[in-house]
Order: C-alpha cells, then sequence, then structure tokens
C-alpha cells in the first residue's frame, strides 16, 4: 500500500521574497506569510493560478464563500483569473499582477493572497518553487492611533497558517498529477 503524505507535508514557510508583491504590503506594515513547494517539473504561473482555486479544498471556501457572503464562483471564473482576463474572482478583486505573481484584495480590503512561481534548474532537471502568501492590513484605532490586526484574526492565525499550508499542497497534489 502506497502511503501519500498529508496535508502541510512538502510545504515549508519562508521568508516573503524580496521585491514580490507581497514584501510590498510588508513594507507598508500588514502582516505577511509566505509558504513554498518544490515541484519537479516545469510549472506555468497561469498552471497554478487555475490549480490552485480549483482545488477540492478551495471549492469548500468558495462555497463558504457564496453562501455566507454571497459571493459565486466557479471554476470558469477560476481560469479567467488565471488567464488574466478576470480582474475579480469570489471575495476578490486583482490588485497587482505581475508575469509571475498574482496579488488579490478581498472586498473589505482588510487581508490579500499572494501566488507566485519560480522556475529553477538543476542536476536533476526543471522544477518550479511555488509560493502562496496573505497579508492582513491592520485596522488605526481612532482612540489610540495605533495599528491593531483585531481580535478574530489573532485568534484565527493558527488555524489560518495550517489552512495555508493545506491550500498549497492541494494544489502541488494537483499540479503533480498533471501532465
Amino acid at each position: 500500500m502506497k502511503v501519500r503524505p498529508g496535508p502541510g507535508a512538502g510545504i515549508s514557510r519562508c521568508e516573503v521574497p524580496v521585491g514580490s508583491l507581497l514584501s510590498r504590503c510588508a513594507s507598508a506594515g500588514a502582516y505577511t506569510d509566505c509558504y513554498a513547494s518544490v515541484l519537479a517539473k516545469p510549472v506555468s504561473h497561469q498552471a497554478f493560478v487555475e490549480a490552485f482555486y480549483t482545488t477540492p479544498l478551495f471549492k469548500l471556501e468558495r462555497l463558504i464563500l457564496r453562501w455566507l457572503a454571497g459571493r459565486l464562483s466557479t471554476d470558469h471564473d477560476a481560469r479567467a483569473l488565471a488567464q488574466g482576463t478576470a480582474h475579480s474572482f469570489a471575495a476578490w478583486n486583482v490588485a497587482g499582477r505581475t508575469p509571475d505573481e498574482l496579488l488579490l484584495a478581498d472586498f473589505s480590503g482588510r487581508t490579500r493572497s499572494w501566488l507566485m512561481v519560480s522556475a529553477m534548474s538543476g542536476a536533476e532537471g526543471q522544477s518550479t518553487r511555488l509560493f502562496f502568501g496573505s497579508a492582513v492590513v491592520p485596522k488605526v484605532r481612532a482612540d489610540s492611533k495605533q495599528a491593531k490586526l483585531g481580535l478574530v484574526f489573532t485568534a484565527l492565525l493558527g488555524f489560518h497558517k495550517l489552512y495555508s499550508r493545506a491550500l498549497l499542497w492541494s494544489a502541488r497534489v494537483k499540479l503533480a498529477r498533471q501532465d
């Protein structure tokens, strides 16, 4: 019997790449996190974005967003986002795009989701480093003028880290199965 590693295997937390769209959020004072995984084959940014937003795990998030926020999205919408022909998807709007990166901002403007690919070559051939990161923009409290992330985000931070790893793992597994 072949045992497949569980969600999060092969995913590591890493520094936000200098000069990336996500690094701009960090420079502006937002909380940021970044996870990466290497896949032993070439993967385009378009394929990564489409795979990420069409995994069974992310489809569950899309269902929740539809139910709680009335934000409908389909695999066709994810494909259009990946191809660069859509400027919004579910609860997000495109906040930045480069040939290898996509930065989305949620409808409230408080959170960002970021995807990036980086081609790698080595003795074993072509591979791709897949990145997924998030940013949370702090709210400035009127009474103290201090920037705070908020109680809800702070309480959910542990879950967020696990979920982020699981999302990247799901996309990696889906891409690994594709020819």
